[in-house]
């Protein structure tokens, strides 16, 4: 398994190096890459990167089973774990390796695909551009019209910014009216309620007074 993981270890080398200089197995690269990305190849690939993956945990786990059997142990380590050590290491390493080394690959054919894209349609503007050298005029009266609409828009824009502006005052100036009032009137409540309890007071006296006059009347009479 470790040599054939150098073995694609140094392939996926080796379409880095052709991706990356223009050459003319570049576009043969390319193609080829182009055709395993459509259909079932993106599923292939992505299953096959899942496996390794797994692989690759299940290395780390073995090295960490060992490394935590040594520390159990506390005695001298077995040539045996020594070699199973170093040989999940370097498995879990190529397959790491094998894994970035292929993200990079499709990231490099990703870039140069909309690299071309974009050169296409800076050749298609600039032939678009030669064939309309004689509507520059029209180009420019349009340019000038924008303009024109631009300024007045930025003047409409001024004046309702302004607008705005004066009618918030008149909206500050009438919240602060409001709150003024209704202070006013909460005041104006306190003191209906403090004449109407002095007036229930008065009341109660005037009633007293009347009880002790009407008595002293009846004792007169009699």
């Amino acid at each position: 398994m470790i040599q054939l993981l150098f073995m694609v270890i140094f392939s996926e080398m080796a379409v880095i190096m052709v991706l990356s200089f223009k050459t003319p197995f570049r576009k043969l690269v390319i193609m080829g890459l182009d055709r395993r990305k459509r259909g079932r190849g993106p599923v292939v690939v992505k299953t096959v990167a899942g496996t390794v993956f797994v692989v690759m945990v299940s290395s780390v786990y073995s090295m960490m089973e060992i490394q935590k059997r040594w520390v159990d142990d506390d005695g001298p380590v077995s040539s045996t774990d020594q070699v199973l050590m170093v040989r999940h290491l370097l498995e879990a390493t190529l397959m790491g390796a094998t894994i970035f080394l292929a993200l990079m690959i499709d990231r490099l054919h990703h870039y140069i695909r909309e690299l071309r894209i974009r050169r296409k349609t800076m050749d298609a503007v600039k032939k678009q551009g030669q064939g309309s050298d004689d509507k520059k005029p029209d180009g420019f009266d349009k340019v000038k019209s924008l303009e024109e609409e631009v300024m007045t828009l930025r003047e409409k824009l001024k004046q309702l910014e302004s607008d705005i502006e004066a009618k918030t005052k008149q909206i500050n100036a009438a919240e602060v009216n409001t709150v003024a009032l209704r202070k006013q009137s909460e005041g104006l409540l306190l003191e209906y309620d403090r004449l109407l309890e002095e007036n229930e007071s008065l009341r109660g006296q005037l009633q007293s007074l009347d009880r002790k006059l009407s008595r002293s009347d009846s004792k007169k009479n009699l």
